[in-house]
């Protein structure tokens, strides 16, 4: 009998399971994870300063589930006792003005004075794709790890309505946790900083010096919106350039007429970077918070923005009403075909379709 042929393929042990690793652990990290808390029990957690409360709260509240909706409303009407006890502060500019980096350093010099801070940042959705990044944690690496700061990104969607009641909600959750400086960061862009304008106490523009925007900004009218503008990396070679937009940009603010808060918006140059002039932009919102405590349009602007929040939320809920309606889903394809046929008008086909 020949020989028999040994193999050159051969089996080897695969790695052993970490001994550190337990099975039962997950399993009962996995079930833990799968078990909703009730509201009572996140509203407890929240105002005891519980991070995983407060985020699983947000979660439901940012949810277009239904059921969802209904905890995340008896969660807000539980907390707002508990709200209200913070500066609000809106914070825009342009991309690659540096907000990111401004944020860090301004939040970590606002834990190192005791307060705590939440960064709500508010990611453009993409109209095409639907999509957000939500990549502002990463862009934070310092102030995320910093036990005094919470940062939560959300997508702004596609309504004016749906970044105004996700932010507006989590407020309320982010000061009955116990945040006394709330941040929201949005992205010069579309309808993002109208919103947030009407949802925040201080409204704070970057700004880049020699970026070819000085006379431009007077045009905007965002420029109106500011409270302060702050013109970012002023340092290097462009500290001088800096200097000069400062005057410019004070020189068109003069232009506007006087605020109802009695406030003279303020210009300053500023180094994210290198944590040159913060403090003095911090001493600003202290001075404006201090000015329109005293004259009492701190309070009334809040109670503005509630109304205008609430006309603003029953035309959304109209709109999601009227075409979730499933005879105007009906009509409004035939409406479309007609429209296509040049058969009738949009203004004639709105106004069959209002009347239905």
């Amino acid at each position: 009998m020949g020989k028999q042929n040994k193999s050159a393929l051969n089996e080897q042990e695969g790695v052993s399971q970490n001994e550190i690793t337990n099975t039962s652990s997950i399993e009962f990290i996995k079930q833990k994870r799968k078990t909703q808390p009730s509201s009572d029990d996140l509203v407890a957690h929240i105002l005891q300063g519980d991070i995983t409360a407060l985020s699983r709260a947000i979660t439901l509240v940012e949810s277009k589930n239904p059921s969802h909706l209904e905890k995340a409303n008896t969660i807000i009407k539980a907390c707002l006792p508990h709200a209200n006890n913070s500066i609000r502060i809106g914070i825009t500019g342009v991309p690659g003005v540096g907000k990111s980096t401004f944020i860090e350093t301004f939040g970590t010099h606002l834990t190192s004075l005791g307060k705590k801070v939440a960064v709500l940042a508010v990611d453009p959705s993409s109209s095409i794709t639907k999509g957000s990044i939500l990549g502002d944690k990463t862009r934070m690496e310092d102030l995320v790890k910093n036990d005094r700061a919470y940062i939560r990104p959300s997508a702004s969607g596609n309504s004016l309505g749906g970044v105004a009641r996700k932010t507006r909600e989590t407020i309320i959750l982010c000061e009955a946790a116990g945040f006394d400086t709330i941040i929201i960061e949005t992205v010069g862009v579309g309808q993002s900083e109208t919103a947030v304008h009407s949802m925040v106490d201080f409204f704070l523009l970057l700004k880049l010096a020699g970026a070819g925007d000085e006379l431009q900004g007077i045009k905007r009218g965002i420029m109106e919106m500011a409270d302060a503008i702050a013109i970012n990396k002023a340092d290097g070679d462009n500290i001088k350039k800096a200097k000069l937009a400062k005057v410019e940009f004070g020189s068109a603010l003069h232009l506007y007429p006087e605020k109802s808060s009695s406030w003279q918006p303020k210009v300053s140059i500023c180094s994210a970077l290198h944590n040159e002039g913060i403090a003095e932009i911090w001493e600003l919102i202290e001075s404006y918070q201090k000015l329109t405590k005293a004259n009492a349009y701190f309070e009334h602007k809040r109670k503005e923005q509630n109304k205008f929040w609430l006309m603003q939320t029953i035309e959304d809920r109209l709109k999601s009403d009227f075409f979730t309606n499933k005879k105007i889903k009906e009509a409004l394809q035939y409406q479309l075909q007609l429209i296509e046929r040049n058969e009738t008008t949009p203004f004639a086909a709105a106004d069959y379709l209002l009347g239905l």
